[in-house]
Parts: structure tokens; C-alpha cells; sequence
């Protein structure tokens, strides 16, 4: 299984820039045009792919008033699952028509299938990627069957503990699956950034060997952007036309313009990073003359001897470096040196 991802022929991995995904989620509301206008914004605020979700009521809980069908906590608190499943969902007679946007406004789309025939579905779409939901990650027979297309897949960690990441990794295996991603997630919405404990996606780097993300559920772009220093090559983020727009995951997904600014501080600080270097860099050049040297403080006649009173470490930096200083101490002049000359190893005579 190989550390790189190839997407609609764009890579992803720790030496490509971050690839950033806009979750839409339930942030239609209802509305086709919502949802088409939300792929062109997407596009337009530097995304590299959108996601759909795809699932109707019944493919995902059952229309049933138990109370194990009803939420406890949180914001969809006393809902019946059935009914929340319902107005979230992405009507599947869409999906054609937000494919045709997508490829318009030149964006990868794809989806999170939550049971088989979604996998179907969106196979007939031509969908080029595959994305588990937190929820799902322990449904190692979907996992295995989204495998079985040869896509991509990305697949999100979120209250899976190691033991379930690697048991859905080797589902993906078992699968076929040869391009796999994990994202460290918190499923709380929204999630504090306290919750996050950043370090894991350093670990998981390390641990697991594949392309690691985030499917970041703050309220802000601030962990999003500081997981691409510890090793996030994916990042995921809830996406809306407005926060107060009401719908059931509106309050915790990023504007336009956040999303913008996602995009940007990512792939900056993808830039930032770089490799080990300890040499100067081009932006310093110019600067140079700005580190101290050596200089005659007042005028120095030939034979003089150099003392601490006739010359000092000063800017600019053109002479010998601060670290000559006792090395030319008590030598005697070369030659005359004017008030404010830089000193050189020719301005002394040998010893």
C-alpha cells in the first residue's frame, strides 16, 4: 500500500501541498441551488474537492420510535435519527447534476457512501474516490466493499480507537484496496481544539505508514492549519453559504471566505515547512550587512599596534567576524586604516 494518493491526478502526500476538502454535508438545506452554488464557491475559495454525503434515511437507521432512535446531547438533541437522516440527506436524483457542476467548475467530487448501494450509485457517477465516515469506520464490510472498486479511500478515525483503525485498514487491504488515507478526527460537533491532541497525527505518520489528515469539527481554522506542521497531508472541513443558515450542520462549518483563508494558511504552512536547512537563505542576502564586524573606531596609522580602543564590533558587516576579535587584539597595523574602515586580515600584519 503505497504513502501517496492520487485523486482525479492530483496527488497528496507529505511532499505535495495540502489537499483540502469541502465537506457539504447537510449544508443545502433542502435546496438544489444551495447545493450547486456551494461547489462554485468551493472552487472559487481554492478547494481542491468536495464531498458529498450518500445515504437516505432508510439506508443509514430505521423509522423507528425507540428510544435508541432518539439523540441524547448535543446539537440534534431529542431528534429521531429517522427524521434528522431525512432532512440532511443529499437527494440522490441530485448527485448527477452536483457531478456535472463539479467537473464545470473544474473541482474533484466525490462521496461517503454509508451502505452498498450508495457504493453502486456513485460508481455509475464515475466517482473517483471513496471517503468513511467516523461513524462507519467499524463497518468493515462497507470498507471492504468500497475497496473492492479499486478507488481511492480515505477513511476517518473519529471515537475508533488503535485497535479499530488498524482492524479498518486491513479491511481496506483484504479489500484490494492499494491507495489508502486515515484522518485523525474528534466526532464532537463542534469539537473544542483541546479535544484534538494534534501529536496523534504525528504518530499515526509513524505508526501506520499511509497518508494521514484531519476532519477538522472546530469552530475555527486555527488547528486545521497548525496539523499540516505535524504531518497532514488532507484536510477536511464542514463548508456552508452562512453559519446562522439554520440547518443541522450549519453552526459548525466555515464560511466562504474562512474556507478561503483555510486554503491559503494550509498551503503556507506546507510552504513553511520546507527541509532541514541551516545556510542563509535568498530573503537574507541583502540583510547580511546588518550582522556585526570589526572596524577601526578612529584613525589607524601603519604600525600601530590594535587595542581594544581603536577598533570595536560594530555594524555594518562587511569586515572580519565579532569572533576575530582576540585573535587580532595587540597585532600591529599592515597599513593605514581610516576612522569607520572594516578590518581584514590584509590590514594586519603577520604574526
Amino acid at each position: 500500500m503505497t504513502n501517496i494518493l492520487n485523486i482525479a491526478g492530483k496527488f497528496i502526500g507529505t511532499d505535495y501541498p495540502p489537499y483540502v476538502i469541502a465537506e457539504l454535508s447537510a449544508n443545502h438545506n433542502g435546496n438544489i441551488d444551495a447545493a450547486l452554488r456551494l461547489i462554485g464557491e468551493a472552487k472559487r475559495a481554492g478547494a481542491d474537492a468536495v464531498k458529498l454525503q450518500t445515504y437516505r434515511p432508510d439506508t443509514i437507521t430505521l423509522d423507528c420510535n425507540r428510544p435508541e432512535f432518539l439523540i441524547r446531547g448535543g446539537p440534534w438533541e431529542g431528534r429521531r435519527l429517522y427524521d434528522l437522516y431525512e432532512e440532511a440527506h443529499t437527494p440522490w436524483e441530485w448527485h448527477k447534476d452536483l457531478f456535472g457542476a463539479a467537473r464545470n467548475h473544474g473541482i474533484t467530487i466525490f462521496s461517503s457512501p454509508f451502505d452498498c448501494t450508495a457504493v453502486d450509485f456513485l460508481e455509475d457517477l464515475g466517482a473517483p474516490a471513496y471517503k468513511i465516515a467516523s461513524f462507519e469506520a467499524v463497518d468493515l464490510p462497507l470498507i471492504r466493499y468500497v475497496a473492492a472498486t479499486g478507488k481511492p479511500m480515505i477513511i476517518s478515525t473519529g471515537m475508533a480507537n488503535v485497535e479499530e483503525i488498524e482492524e479498518a485498514i486491513e479491511a481496506a487491504r483484504e479489500g484490494g484496496c492499494r491507495q489508502l488515507a486515515i484522518l485523525h478526527c474528534v466526532s464532537g460537533y463542534p469539537a473544542p481544539a483541546e479535544d484534538y491532541n494534534l501529536r496523534t497525527v504525528s504518530d499515526m505518520v509513524n505508526r501506520f505508514g499511509l497518508v494521514i489528515g484531519l476532519s477538522d469539527h472546530t469552530l475555527d481554522n486555527t488547528t486545521a492549519i497548525a496539523s499540516v506542521a505535524l504531518g497532514a497531508s488532507i484536510i477536511e472541513k464542514h463548508f456552508t453559504l452562512d453559519r446562522s443558515g439554520g440547518g443541522p450542520d450549519d453552526s459548525f462549518s466555515l464560511e466562504p471566505p474562512e474556507l478561503a483563508q483555510l486554503c491559503q494558511g494550509a498551503r503556507t504552512a506546507w510552504s513553511a515547512l520546507g527541509g532541514i536547512d541551516y545556510g542563509r537563505k535568498s530573503s537574507e542576502t541583502g540583510n547580511a550587512i546588518f550582522r556585526r564586524s570589526l572596524c577601526a573606531v578612529q584613525d589607524i596609522r601603519k604600525g600601530d599596534v590594535i587595542t581594544s580602543q581603536n577598533i570595536r564590533s560594530v555594524r555594518p558587516g562587511y569586515g572580519l567576524a565579532p569572533k576575530h576579535y582576540d585573535d587580532v587584539i595587540g597585532r600591529v597595523a599592515a597599513r593605514d586604516m581610516e576612522f569607520g574602515e572594516p578590518l581584514e586580515w590584509s590590514c594586519i600584519e603577520p604574526e
